[in-house]
This record gives structure tokens, C-alpha cells and sequence, in this order.
């Protein structure tokens, strides 16, 4: 295996000297990816224990741990190291991404273990997003697998351009040099399918440590530098974010006291210093920065990658998710972009659902539209598509409630870089890279009137609400929500029921019973509704509208004061057993499919104005309380 790594001699002579060493020593992080069992805990364990990085009593207990629940038999099993969760060494996989720290003479170092397994693909984004450096692992008995290309194809969408190809295992080839070539030369041509320029390849051996800090003697037709080496010396670009304009996203107002009011935030890219004039995006005042402010004390000068609390010449409206930027050099504003879009969570991505996107420091909500195309990624072909299932990857236009500050992920990942957030249940289904903003964007302009929402209001006497009943079928949604239109049209107000089967014959005749057509199907009823509340209407829905995601949806389009959720309860028992219309019946049969409540799911509301038990209360009941209590109308003639 060559020479032992030697380790530093200076903390042994003088800790004080090897301290101020160390904090001026460049940090990489770096990522081990590949597919499953390609050896990548393996790799780490080693590296660590070659470079004298592990402590006596970390050593111990590994090696009682690898008589224990190693896979190597009596030898030391270095997976263990990383592999940290019990799931992971009962089932001797990676799971969750482990980091760990080391440092060398050389330079300091954080790498990331990713899993290899397809359904922990998320996890490798996790690794991949902060890294510098990837190490792309390849089993030199199985070759590329779709793993490996699905891993490289994501390193290269996240802008990692150190990548290193080591072909591990190969004392199981016998240290054949012909092996570790074709390997190579199949890398080769997949890299320059998805735009890798260049790449350094090394054969190695995890287990026994072949190349990992020394050049081994078992492969003497390898001339290049071993593992640790080059990880040492690999060239860093710590200087890119620095040629870029000036722009920090403010992820807290600072007021400690009332005569101090700073933002605080990372710097994103750029520099800054007193007196540099800087525009608050999106609203564009501008002012001056007056002090650059740390825990140790104003700075004169700050660059890419410190954290700050910058204080302004100007009392100007700035908030969480505001970005400060150059005067001369802002980031644009938009709200509807091209993008690209790692899918994952395990249920299908919905075109039309509204997420949370998460951009910097700033949230808003967000829809994507059907993808434009998926990509294979084993051959790099653009697929067509209906929606994204889990680790699918592919391009979809997405647009946001409100404008939003960017710049496309190749210029900046502070500012390009986002997840999507399921509302329901605050999990992270998508990480997403913005390629461009569309033109779209800054060509379509709401157009100003003089006649508003209040003067239409004004005009009928009345405060526009959308009454939105929900429940399954056959619950007596649409026959409470007529009953209620005749009492209030009665007494001279001015309203309008929107029926599910109605709509379905014109607006949304193109819509089926999918869960991203009953995603869209609400969408537009959404619009169409906040349309006629603007005209001052009372507006009465009449919807299953079976998730949730969909009905906070139209909550959040309208405002909390315009939007009345009414669940109208009714056990799926008794609703099947009136099944007016007989869909029960043909769902039951299989004749029906996607029906709510037998073979799709409904999502009760958890919290709705109105919760209507039809078990104990007739409609005529239910219509009048939802009049005396909504408009404070009521009247037993009605």
C-alpha cells in the first residue's frame, strides 16, 4: 500500500503555533456518492483512520463494533465510522448523509456521506448543495450503474465542477488495469453528455487502502497523485462570488434598541463597505450602508460568505426575505420562471398544488405547471411527462403568488437555489434550480382601473364572502348551499352558487378525476371566485374539494375575512346509502375509478367556520345558521 501518511509533527511541539496554523487553513467540503455498496462509507472510514484522524477509544470501539455487526469478518469494518443510524448497520447501507470533520497539515475538510439507494436520493442533494468536491464512486466489478449516472447528473445540476471518478474495489479485479480503463473511457463519454468537462480518475481499494493518502504498490501503472493528495492540493474558486455584484438576502431585523435598526444576514455574493449605495429589493428604496456591524466590532469591508448586520443611511421599509443589494447592479424581480426540478417526495408532484417555495430567506407560495419534459438519466433523453414521481428530474415552469428576488442558479445559488414545502405536512418535496425568468413576466402587467373591490362592494351593500361548502358526495353540500342562495337572495342580496357538476360542463369540461385534475379543477374555481368577490359578490361553492392543500389554496388567493370553509359531515355510511346519483354504487363495481371515498382520498377540514353534522342537523337548519351567523340575516319566514 506504500508509505504510512504522515500526520502533522507541530501539535505535538507546539500547540499554540499548530493552532494558529489550522486557522488559516483552507476548508473543502466534499461529498462521496455513487450507487449502493459502492463502497462510500468504507472509503471515508479509511480515510480518516490512514490520516490518524480517528481517537484510541473511537478506535476500540470500532473494532468491537466490526466483530459485532461488521461485514468484513474479524477485520475492521470502517463503515462503521460514518454509518451512525441503527437501521445502517443492521441493513449495511447509508440512509441519513453523515458528516464528518478532519483536518490534514495541508487543509481542513467536511465530507458528506450520501446514501447510494434510489428512494435516499434526497438525501444526496442535501450532501451535495453545500459541496465543493465530489467523489463519484464506481464499483469496479458493476461498473456505471443508474445511480452513478443519476448522482453525476446531479452534481453537475448543483454546480459542482471537482469531480473526482474512483473506481474502488479493484484488488476484487485482481488490480487490473485494462478494468479501471473501460471504466474510464464509459465515464468519459457519459461526463460529456451532461456537460462535465473534466474530471480526475483514480483506482483505488476502500477496504484494504489502496490509493486513499499513498500510491500503491499493487497498481504501479497508476502514476497520478493518491486520493488525500489531491483532495489537499485541489485548486479552490474561492474568489467567484466576489467578482459578482453586492446582494444579501436579510434573514433578521436587528433592533436591540430604539436607536439601533440593522438586517442581518450572509452575504450572498459580492462585497460591500460604508457609503456604498444599495437599493432594497423588491420595493427598490435606496439608501447607503452607514455601518457594517459583527460581534467583533465594525468592519470596514465585507465580502461573499460573512455574516453581518448591516446598518442603512435611510429609514427604508426593509424586512425578512428583502434583499439589499447593489444600487447600480440589483437581481431582477419576477414571479414566473423556467426551472429545474429534482422531485423528492414519494407522492407524485400535482401541477396547479400549491408549495411553499423557499428562496434564500424568503417563502411564498408557488405552483408548477405540468412538466415540459423529464430527463432519462441514463441517456440523458428528454422524456414527455404528466408529473414528477420520486428522483424524477426534469424542466416545469413554476410561478409564484407575488415577485420574488433572483438570479439564475448558474450566477448565483444563493439567489437560484430553492426547495418546495408541502403546506399540510411542512415536508420538503423538491429542490429546484431557476434556469431563467420568463418573459411573460416582465410583459403581462396587472392593468389599474378606477372602479375597485370596495366601490363594487359599496355599491350592493353587502361584504363579498365565498361560502365554500365541503364534503363528500351525497353529503347535502349543493342542497344547503341552494337553500342558503334563496334566503339571502330573498333579502335582496346579491350572490352566486358555483356547483361542482355545473362547472364540469363548461369551464372544466376538460378536466377528469385525477388528483392533479381535481388540483386544477380548484384552481380555477379559485380564480373564478376571487373574480367575482372583486365585483362585490357573495359567492357560494358547492365542491367535494378533497385536500386540503387545494382549499388553503383559495384561502390564501382570497384572504381570511373573504373565505368561509362549511364541512358539511357526512359519514361515508350515509352518504353512500342516499347515493342520489348511483356513483356509489358504480364506484363499489370498479365502473367508477378515482371516486372520493371509496378509491380517493378526502382530507377533512381541521379547522373550518362551519361544521355542518347532517346526521343531526336538516338543511333548512343548517341554511339558517349559516345566514344569521355569515351576513346576520335571518328570519323564520325565509
Amino acid at each position: 500500500m506504500g508509505v504510512t501518511y504522515k500526520t502533522d509533527d507541530l501539535i505535538a511541539s507546539d500547540i499554540e503555533a499548530y493552532l494558529e496554523q489550522h486557522q488559516h487553513k483552507t476548508l473543502l467540503r466534499f461529498i462521496t456518492c455513487g450507487s449502493v455498496d459502492d463502497g462510500k462509507s468504507t472509503l471515508i472510514g479509511r480515510l480518516l483512520y490512514d490520516s490518524k484522524m480517528i481517537f484510541e477509544d473511537h478506535l476500540a470501539a470500532l473494532e468491537a463494533d466490526s466483530k459485532r455487526a461488521g461485514t468484513q469478518g474479524q477485520e475492521i469494518d470502517f463503515a462503521l465510522l460514518v454509518d451512525g443510524l441503527a437501521a445502517e448497520r443492521e441493513q449495511g447501507i447509508t440512509i441519513d448523509v453523515a458528516y464528518r470533520y478532519f483536518a490534514t497539515e495541508k487543509r481542513k475538510f467536511i465530507v458528506a456521506d450520501t446514501p447510494g439507494h434510489e428512494q435516499y436520493t434526497r438525501n444526496m442533494v442535501t450532501g451535495a448543495s453545500t459541496a465543493d468536491l465530489a467523489v463519484i464512486l464506481v464499483d469496479a466489478r458493476k461498473g456505471l450503474l443508474t445511480q452513478t449516472r443519476r448522482h453525476s447528473y446531479l452534481c453537475q445540476l448543483i454546480g459542482i465542477r471537482n469531480i473526482v471518478l474512483a473506481v474502488n474495489k479493484m484488488d476484487l479485479v485482481g488490480y487490473d488495469k485494462t478494468r479501471f480503463d473501460e471504466i474510464v473511457a464509459d465515464y468519459t463519454a457519459f461526463a460529456a453528455s451532461i456537460g462535465i468537462d473534466a474530471f480526475t480518475a483514480l483506482p483505488i481499494s476502500g477496504f484494504r487502502g489502496d490509493n486513499i493518502t499513498t500510491a500503491s504498490a499493487n497498481m504501479p501503472w497508476y502514476a497520478g497523485s493518491a486520493l488525500l493528495p489531491h483532495l489537499e492540493t485541489v485548486p479552490l474558486d474561492q474568489t467567484a462570488g466576489l467578482t459578482q455584484p453586492f446582494a444579501m438576502p436579510v434573514q433578521w431585523v436587528n433592533r436591540p434598541t430604539h436607536d439601533f435598526r440593522g438586517f442581518s444576514g450572509l452575504i450572498a455574493s459580492g462585497s460591500v463597505k460604508p457609503g456604498d449605495p444599495v437599493r432594497v429589493l423588491p420595493s427598490g428604496k435606496t439608501s447607503a450602508i452607514a455601518r457594517i456591524v459583527t460581534l467583533d466590532g465594525d468592519l470596514e469591508h465585507a465580502v461573499g460568505g460573512q455574516s453581518v448586520t448591516l446598518m442603512l443611511a435611510d429609514e427604508v421599509d426593509c424586512s425578512r426575505g428583502d434583499v439589499i443589494a447593489a444600487a447600480d447592479a440589483s437581481p431582477q424581480s419576477a414571479d414566473q420562471f423556467e426551472t429545474t426540478i429534482v422531485w423528492m417526495d414519494d407522492a407524485d408532484m400535482l401541477p396547479g398544488r400549491a408549495y411553499w417555495l423557499k428562496i434564500g430567506t424568503k417563502t411564498v407560495a408557488a405552483t408548477l405547471q405540468a412538466p415540459k419534459y423529464q430527463v432519462d438519466v441514463n441517456t440523458m433523453e428528454r422524456l414527455a411527462a404528466k408529473t414528477f414521481a420520486l428522483n424524477a428530474i426534469g424542466v416545469a415552469t413554476l410561478t409564484t403568488d407575488r415577485p420574488i428576488v433572483f438570479a439564475p442558479y448558474a450566477e448565483n445559488r444563493t439567489l437560484g437555489g430553492f426547495i418546495l414545502i408541502d403546506k399540510v405536512t411542512n415536508a420538503t418535496v423538491a429542490a429546484g434550480m431557476i434556469n431563467f425568468a420568463l418573459r411573460r413576466a416582465d410583459n403581462v402587467h396587472w392593468q389599474a382601473v378606477d372602479i375597485g373591490p370596495g366601490a363594487h362592494a359599496a355599491q350592493k351593500g353587502q361584504t363579498p364572502r365565498v361560502l365554500w361548502f365541503t364534503g363528500l358526495s351525497g353529503s347535502g353540500k349543493s342542497t344547503i348551499a341552494n337553500i342558503v342562495e334563496k334566503k339571502l337572495f330573498a333579502h335582496g342580496c346579491h350572490s352566486f352558487l358555483l356547483d361542482g357538476d355545473n362547472v364540469r360542463h363548461g369551464l372544466n369540461r376538460d378536466l377528469g378525476f385525477t388528483d392533479a385534475d381535481r388540483v386544477e379543477n380548484i384552481r380555477r374555481v379559485g380564480e373564478v371566485t376571487k373574480l367575482m368577490t372583486d365585483a362585490g359578490l357573495i359567492v357560494l361553492t358547492a365542491f367535494i374539494s378533497p385536500f386540503r392543500a387545494e382549499r388553503d389554496m383559495v384561502r390564501s388567493m382570497l384572504g381570511p375575512d373573504r373565505f368561509v370553509e362549511i364541512f358539511v359531515d357526512t359519514p361515508l355510511a350515509e352518504a353512500e346509502r342516499r347515493d342520489v346519483k348511483g356513483l356509489y354504487k358504480k364506484a363499489r363495481s370498479g365502473a367508477l375509478k378515482n371516486f372520493t371515498g371509496i378509491d380517493s382520498p378526502y382530507e377533512p377540514p381541521l379547522n373550518p367556520e362551519f361544521h355542518i353534522d347532517t346526521t343531526r342537523m336538516t338543511p333548512e337548519q343548517a341554511a339558517d345558521m349559516i345566514v344569521e351567523h355569515i351576513v346576520g340575516l335571518w328570519s323564520p319566514d325565509l
